[in-house]
This record gives structure tokens, sequence and C-alpha cells, in this order.
């Protein structure tokens, strides 16, 4: 009886670790999901060219030819977070997502961000821009890929008040990536010795900014730093003109632009303007083959940054998985294996993941082309200065991420 005991005790004990095998086996399906704006004031910036950039990394993965399936879904957000939250449960819950990839829009980038969290999947956010998805908000499962909102300051407004530009008015979208650009921009004015003398608050989406830009004429600040986005900043930068706001003697700092931004004001109206991105299409060689192959297919215009940052962090999450042997559907092991891993690919050249989900790579302080300066279409952006990757970013000994321990 005891031996038929002990058989018993065996066969169950086999039949577990058999179980637990089962459950650890890794595959070789992965889905994508690509959720953006698809068509408001920031679709430009992502939206369908990121889904573009998504399906391109998907096959310069070189992983569909090794078998694997990689199925890609894009949806709108509408730059709703609570819209955004629907859609990414569903997608998880019901088509098995394992990436999110996108996110313009930092209330919906923040809200997803949580929510990977909560489900355990991966959040490669290369949209939003708030600072807090790798500070207060950080998450073992997100990596803040192209840039964000002290990036930005650092970059733009360190510049402007290094030149001359040390009295500060704001003019911001009333949501969490406006609130965190102007905050990370004042802390950088006052630390190199210049004055916020105000703000104004306009809601998303804004069709009229005469209220909102005579507060900012009245205020006589040196600089009107533009704490918006996409149709916003352009709306914001037409009807400064209209005002007179630069031939007054004031100077606008766009403080997020994006190539389309720039297209859509005409060289006429953009030229001088100062921002810093991380990615330009016409940098280099690679970054010219990569935009050529791209516009093949999006001939809407070369990509920007955040569609950049889809096919980039892509490419590294796929790195990832072949690593790792197969998929885990672990959202936490496969972000992990990421940070291991340092990352080099054509459009930002080599750089790491933090502790904290931040990527780090080189950042590039730019300034619009006048009209007869620009050769060829699209040829928009003269270099200014390059910030080196450790100087881009927040210092990690400064970040308040939960997962930064040992600060040194």
């Amino acid at each position: 009886m005891k031996r038929s005991i002990a058989a018993l005790v065996l066969a169950v004990g086999i039949g577990s670790m058999g179980s637990a095998f089962a459950q650890e086996k890794l595959d070789k399906v992965v889905k994508v999901g690509a959720l953006g704006d698809q068509s408001g004031l920031y679709q430009d910036i992502g939206g369908p060219g990121s889904t573009v950039a998504a399906q391109m990394a998907i096959e310069d993965s070189g992983l569909l030819a090794k078998g694997w399936k990689i199925d890609l879904i894009s949806g709108d957000h509408q730059n709703k977070p609570d819209v955004g939250t629907n859609i990414a449960k569903q997608w998880i819950d019901v088509e098995k997502v394992d990436v999110f990839v996108d996110l313009a829009s930092s209330g919906v980038g923040l809200a997803i961000a949580n929510l990977a969290r909560q489900r355990n999947v991966v959040n490669l956010n290369s949209g939003s821009a708030s600072s807090d998805l790798t500070g207060s908000q950080c998450s073992p499962n997100t990596v803040h890929w192209v840039y964000d909102t002290y990036m930005l300051a650092n970059g733009t407004g360190k510049a402007l008040v290094k030149s001359g530009g040390d009295t500060w008015f704001f003019l911001t979208a009333d949501y969490a990536f406006g609130h965190a650009l102007e905050r990370d921009t004042s802390a950088v004015v006052v630390a190199n010795g210049g004055k916020v003398l105000g703000s104004a608050k306009h809601p998303l989406n804004t069709a009229d900014f005469s209220s909102f830009l005579l507060q900012a004429q009245s205020s006589k600040a040196k600089i009107v730093g533009l704490a918006n986005a996409g149709g916003d900043t352009t709306n914001a930068i037409k009807q400064a003109a209209e005002f007179g706001i630069v031939a007054g003697g004031q100077k606008l700092a766009g403080m997020l632009l994006f190539i389309t931004d720039i297209n859509a004001l005409g060289l006429n109206v953009a030229h001088g303007l100062n921002f810093t991105e991380t990615f330009y299409w016409d940098m280099n060689d690679q970054t010219r083959a990569f935009s050529k192959r791209f516009m093949e297919r999006f001939k809407k215009n070369p990509p920007t940054m955040v569609q950049a940052g889809v096919y980039a962090s892509l490419i590294h999450y796929f790195k990832a998985l072949e690593a790792l042997g197969g998929n885990p559907h672990d959202g936490v092991k496969v972000v992990n294996k990421m940070k291991e891993m340092p990352t080099d690919d054509p459009l930002f050249g080599k750089g790491y993941i933090r502790t904290d989900g931040r990527k780090i790579h080189p950042a590039y302080l730019f300034e619009v082309k006048k009209p007869s300066e620009s050769k060829y279409p699209w040829d928009y952006y003269k270099l200014v200065a390059t910030i080196p990757a450790d100087d881009a970013f927040l210092p990690l000994e400064k970040s308040v991420c939960p997962l930064v321990k040992n600060k040194s």
C-alpha cells in the first residue's frame, strides 16, 4: 500500500512538472497593436504612418522567414484616454496583443502604460512626450523610445536662454503633455538664470488662439513657449504671425515640432524656428535609405520621429524575442531582455535602455531653413548642435522612478 501511495505521489509530481514545462514553452506567435491618432490633430505625427513603420519592422526583422507568425492591427484612440483604454483592453483580451506601439497623446500614453503593467504586456511608447512615463509613473513593462518633455526642454529651452531669451511666457495645451512640457521647460529656464512670467492654458485642438496670444503679447516676455503639438502648434504660429508677435520683438519657441508641422507652415512662416528632435529623415545615408522605402509606401510625408521610433523600437523588440528563443507572452520578461541588449538600428544608431525604461540616444537642435536654403522636397532643417546621448535626457540619479534603486 505504501508503494502504491509513493507511486501515486511520484506520478502526480511528474504530471505537475510536465504542466509547468508546458506553461513555460515558448511559441513564435506575436501580435502587434498600433494604437494612435488616426484622424485627429496628431494623425500626421504617428497614426497611419506608424502602422506602415510597424509593418516595415515586421518584415525587416527577418523573423517571418524563420517561421514566426506576426500579425499587426491598428486602431484610433481619438486622443481620449477612455477610448484608448477600451480598445487596448479588447485587444489584450480578445486579439491577444503582445505589444503596443505609437500612442501619441500623453493622456492616452499614461493610461496604456498603466494597463500594460496590469496585464503584463509590452508597451513601446514613441508618441507620448510626458517624462512621467519614466518618472513617477514608470513601469517595468514600458520603454519610452524617442523623446520626452525633459529632452525637449533641455535642448530647445536651454539653448534659447543661453542666447538671451531669459524671460518666458507659455501657451500650454491643457492636458498631461502640455503640463509636463511647461513644467520641465520652466525648470530649465529657471536653472539657467531665466524667469517665467506666466502661462495661458488652452483646450486641445483649439481653433482660435487670439485671447491666449494677447496675454503672451502683453507679458512682454522675450520668448513665447508653445507647450503644445501638431495642429495646435501650427495654428498658434500662424495666428502669432497675424498678431505681429515676432515682428514686435518676441520670439516663438516651438517646444515640440515635427517635419509635418514645418511642411504645414511653409518655410516662409517657419524659417528661423529652433527646436529639438532625435530623428531627421535627411540626417545620413541610413536615414535617407529607410525614408525612401517608407515614402514608397506612405507617400504623404517622410517619417516623423514618432514613426521612426515605432520602427526602431519594434526592431529591438523582435531581437529580444529571438534572443529569448520565442515569445514568452510575459511583458516584464521581454522588456528586461530588451534592457540587457544594447540597441543598434539605422535610424537612431547605437544606444541602450535604462532601468527606468528610458531609451538613450543623441538629440539634435535644429533650425528651419530659409526658402532660399532648401534645395529639394522636405529639405527643411539645418543642424545647430548635437546633444550627446547621456546629456539629452534626465540623468538617472535624478529619476524618481521607483524601479531605480541604487542611485549613484
